[in-house]
């Protein structure tokens, strides 16, 4: 794994279902709401057209996921991750005793896991994920809250990410 803070790990199916997204947006996305602004458009008066700004809105936040689906794509690292060391990297899920509670969660990118999981995912950049990076399985490490309090973690488990 790269430490490049721009490069995120995604699974192959994480990525190719991310590349499918992009091109839907970029494709048949972009085609519906054009149509939707024109058809918006020719009913009059923009000032006070909720249809057309609401259209408008929407391409605005198209417009955003494309950028930010571009800017992943393009610095994507696709593979598996070897869990065999048990030590802690982007793209493994990790089960750890956190504050006594036992938690199991993915660090990486969201954009990682598909939208009916309901796995936690914490990025290597949070303050969990920072601390933990680099461990292996019994490692004890604590760190601080964005609240101000000390949160001492166990890592009980490192595997692969199976989608």
């Amino acid at each position: 794994m790269s430490n490049d803070a721009n490069v995120t790990w995604l699974t192959q199916e994480a990525f190719d279902r991310r590349t499918s997204e992009l091109e839907q947006l970029t494709g048949e996305g972009r085609l519906e709401i054009a149509k939707k602004i024109e058809t918006a458009r020719e009913e009059g008066d923009l000032k006070e057209n909720g249809g057309y700004h609401a259209a408008k809105e929407e391409q605005g936040k198209m417009e955003a996921r494309i950028r930010v689906l571009t800017e992943l794509l393009r610095h994507a690292v696709v593979g598996e991750v070897d869990s065999a060391s048990g030590v802690v990297e982007s793209g493994v899920v990790v089960t750890a005793n956190v504050l006594g509670d036992e938690e199991v969660f993915l660090l990486g990118s969201r954009e990682i896991v598909g939208e009916d999981s309901d796995l936690d995912v914490y990025s290597e950049g949070s303050p969990l994920g920072t601390a933990i990076m680099g461990h292996k399985v019994g490692d004890k490490v604590a760190y601080t809250a964005p609240n101000g309090k000390s949160i001492e973690v166990e890592i009980l488990k490192v595997e692969n990410y199976a989608g």
